[in-house]
């Protein structure tokens, strides 16, 4: 027993520390957006920082419990409600078989974690219990959540050491500006200085082409030496693809393994969870 899928919110899905080794065989890792979010969330309920848990994304879902368990929700602020009264976030609470956890939409950040003392049971694929939405692999039948669906717990618990104390202080920032760091390359050969100029000094968008596989941004035109185009090769997550039209994408963590334009940045990867956490406009 667990919990009970009443709503699934736009996009719910259940994630680990990701999917490692297959990228050969055309396999993105997936992951949690926010890894920062996601590990505080497990560490407040005694787990692994990487074992199974939920990532919402702006509406998020509501869930009935059929068993008692421990919970923390972190990230984005959905303004969580557990049986109608509001629910602290970044903080660990037993909740009781027969309670309500309703996640609504973010007021703040993007993506919001729910994770579960001793984690969601749902089979491993190439270990990991990970959704990849795009490869149609882990978590439930490799989709988001949906209305009637019921995960089971793994090793559900009613008391942790010092539950007391397992709180902590884990906002979104406000506004809408952020920062992003990057390290160049590895084709940042391929673009005038004053391409390299632009890209890093002046401010782009969020646009609504945004998901788990990249962020589309837009702004001013970056400058190639030629184009865009390359000989396909690996990705990683944070790469910044340049195509011809000279607008970058930021690849995360459902991205493709390989790919044929230029690549003029990484994000490094203590800045992934920032990005995870913009909203279109941002």
């Amino acid at each position: 027993m667990g919990i009970v899928v009443e709503n699934p919110g736009v996009l719910t899905t259940i994630q680990d520390k990701g999917r490692y080794g297959y990228e050969q065989f055309g396999v993105s890792p997936s992951g949690p957006m926010d890894l920062e979010s996601f590990q505080i969330a497990n560490i407040l309920v005694g787990n692994s920082r990487d074992l199974s848990a939920l990532e919402a994304t702006m509406l998020g879902p509501t869930l009935r419990f059929t068993q008692d368990n421990i919970i923390a929700v972190t990230g984005g602020d959905m303004m969580p409600l557990l049986d109608e009264k509001p629910l602290p976030m970044n903080q660990a609470v037993l909740v009781k078989a027969g309670s309500v956890l309703k996640l609504r939409a973010a007021r703040t950040g993007c993506r919001t974690y729910v994770a579960f003392a001793g984690g969601l049971d749902v089979p491993e694929v190439m270990g990991s219990r990970a959704t990849g939405v795009q490869n149609k692999v882990g978590g439930l039948e490799g989709r988001k959540l949906a209305k009637g669906d019921e995960i089971s717990f793994l090793a559900p618990k009613t008391t942790l050491p010092r539950m007391e104390s397992r709180h902590t202080d884990h906002p979104m920032p406000a506004g809408n500006e952020r920062v992003l760091r990057v390290i160049l390359g590895p084709q940042d050969d391929a673009f005038t200085p004053k391409g390299i100029e632009t890209f890093l000094g002046q401010p782009y968008h969020v646009t609504n082409d945004f998901d788990r596989m990249g962020c589309r941004l837009d702004g001013p035109v970056i400058e190639h030496k030629v184009d865009g185009n390359i000989i396909s090769d690996g990705m990683v997550t944070g790469a910044i693809q340049v195509p011809t039209s000279g607008l970058p994408i930021i690849m995360l963590a459902e991205r493709q393994t390989v790919g044929g334009y230029t690549k003029i940045a990484t994000v490094i990867t203590a800045d992934l969870p920032v990005i995870g956490q913009c909203r279109p406009g941002d």
